[in-house]
């Protein structure tokens, strides 16, 4: 071959690898961190941004010092809220949940903070406002593959040698339906769940028409697909049988991983019997339950009741735990 030729083949390789190179799309500039990141970052906490299919994911974590001895739980917060919120609490209702991350800590869990987008949007193409998007869509899922870059990659890059491998997952609300949704459709990756005020993500639909709402940051209402019942009206979930469902995810493993449902039978905005609902059909699909953790009020349905409450912090530790007793 000719020097001149030599010199083509190789211009021709560098344009194909260009070409190449222009196609793939830019890794997502980190936005700076906020007021209250930096409160965590001042409590020891780490901030991570991800690049998951061209979107910058955020991400708090810590582990306790040393190896990890009960594994990681990954925490996915309510409706309108974000991920610092279980890290630094500047409101009193809040405190809880700062209070779950700091007991599991010193349990032995490390604690990954996951933080959902505002880009969900309902079957009409409308933006829902900053949830998760838990229900099941003719389109790609945006947070499924957040988490399992989670799970599969960044998880193993930072945890330290002698951990426990353990994944556990817990949300509320908004987080507990894709606590449920994530923890089904990796199934064989999940140790264990415990979703906090939540149902069922394959049986409910959201309409995201602004003014249906008076919340600034999650637009719409939430209904139930057997019903047609908004999720907030008393027994919204509630039937004998239940033909409306989408198909539910999973990978088939050989042990499925096991859950508990925590809720208060007041809750206000998540019907109690839609916590019911998706308990039984998690029953239904295989996946081995302990006793639904419930809290009983004599006062009226509200709001209060619907948010993460401190009686539930060492009841999901304590089951999590147990599902490490097994496995020796």
């Amino acid at each position: 071959m000719t020097t001149r030729s030599c010199t083509l083949l190789l211009s021709l390789l560098f344009w194909m690898c260009g070409k190449v190179a222009a196609a793939q799309p830019p890794i997502p500039e980190a936005p700076p961190p906020t007021p209250q990141e930096r409160q965590c970052l001042a409590r020891g906490w780490h901030r991570v941004i991800l690049p998951v299919n061209g979107m910058a994911r955020e991400l708090l974590w810590k582990g306790p010092e040393g190896p990890w001895t009960k594994g990681a739980i990954l925490i996915m917060h309510g409706g309108g809220g974000q991920h610092y919120q279980w890290c630094v609490a500047n409101v009193s209702f809040l405190e809880s949940q700062v209070r779950f991350s700091n007991l599991a800590l010193d349990q032995g869990f490390a604690v990954f903070l996951l933080n959902s987008t505002d880009k969900v949007t309902d079957q009409e193409g409308r933006l829902c406002g900053k949830v998760w998007d838990d229900e099941v869509r003719d389109r790609p899922n945006l947070d499924l593959p957040y988490i399992e870059e989670i799970i599969q990659v960044f998880n193993p890059q930072v945890r330290p040698p002698g951990s426990r491998k353990a994944i556990f997952l817990t949300g509320l609300s908004s987080g507990g339906y894709m606590t449920v949704r994530a923890s089904t459709h990796f199934d064989n990756l999940i140790t264990a769940f415990a979703p906090v005020s939540s149902g069922d993500p394959y049986g409910w639909y959201r309409i995201c028409e602004k003014g249906l709402s008076p919340r600034k940051t999650v637009f719409g209402l939430g209904f139930d697909r057997e019903t047609g019942k908004q999720i907030i009206e008393p027994d919204a979930c509630r039937r004998d049988r239940y033909v409306h469902e989408r198909p539910w995810e999973s990978t088939f493993p050989k042990t499925k991983p096991a859950f508990r449902t925590f809720k208060h039978e007041k809750d206000g905005i998540n019907d109690l019997s839609c916590s019911e609902k998706v308990d039984s059909l998690l029953r239904r699909h295989g996946y081995v339950g302990e006793p639904a953790f419930l809290l009983k009020d004599e006062g009226p349905r509200s709001l209060a009741n619907h948010l993460w409450q401190d009686a539930y912090n060492q009841p999901i530790l304590d089951f999590f735990a147990r599902q490490l007793d097994k496995d020796k």
